[in-house]
């Protein structure tokens, strides 16, 4: 993979909700798509990488975690925690952007492997912010929509005066 096959801001990909990966009817082999996106998050040297930040459609990403790394096809949020946390977040589709988010510090998740099976896990930390930020991108939210408007309107006139030299 190469740099430019990542899609920044303001290409509507990453505000499209990606489509769910059919198993039955695959578009392509789930086990070479985990390949590309584990390769492109070690090139990027990324905590996490969704398909949609590379122009794939799906809704898949990989991650780092804790005790692994994961590809999570399909995945979703079934319970997550009252007690929420303020840190700040990057993104590579906003090269030197970093804004502050508040997200659930734990959270249940449930997705696929590259294999189809379903899996549930319980994360908690920086992997819980990973997965919820990464989901993201696959439901078409832009990070900087989940920070409060002072954070938000900070970071993007940084990004835009940036983008202007």
């Amino acid at each position: 993979m190469s740099e430019d096959l990542l899609i920044k801001y303001p290409n509507s990909i990453l505000t499209t909700p990606c489509e769910e990966f059919d198993f039955k009817n695959p578009p392509g082999d789930p086990y070479d798509l985990a390949t590309g996106l584990m390769q492109a998050m070690n090139q990027y040297n990324a905590v996490g990488i969704a398909a949609n930040q590379l122009g794939i459609p799906y809704r898949v990403f990989a991650m780092r975690g804790s005790p692994e790394n994961l590809v999570c096809f399909n995945p979703r949020i079934v319970d997550k925690s009252k007690e929420v946390e303020l840190l700040e977040e990057a993104c590579l589709s906003f090269p030197n952007v970093n804004v502050k988010i508040k997200r659930p510090i734990g959270i249940k998740v449930r997705f696929q492997t590259p294999s189809g099976e379903t899996v549930t896990r319980v994360f908690q930390g920086l992997t819980a912010r990973v997965f919820q930020h990464e989901l993201d991108h696959l439901d078409g939210i832009l990070f900087f929509n989940r920070a409060g408007r002072y954070h938000r309107d900070k970071a993007l006139k940084g990004y835009y005066n940036e983008r202007r030299i």
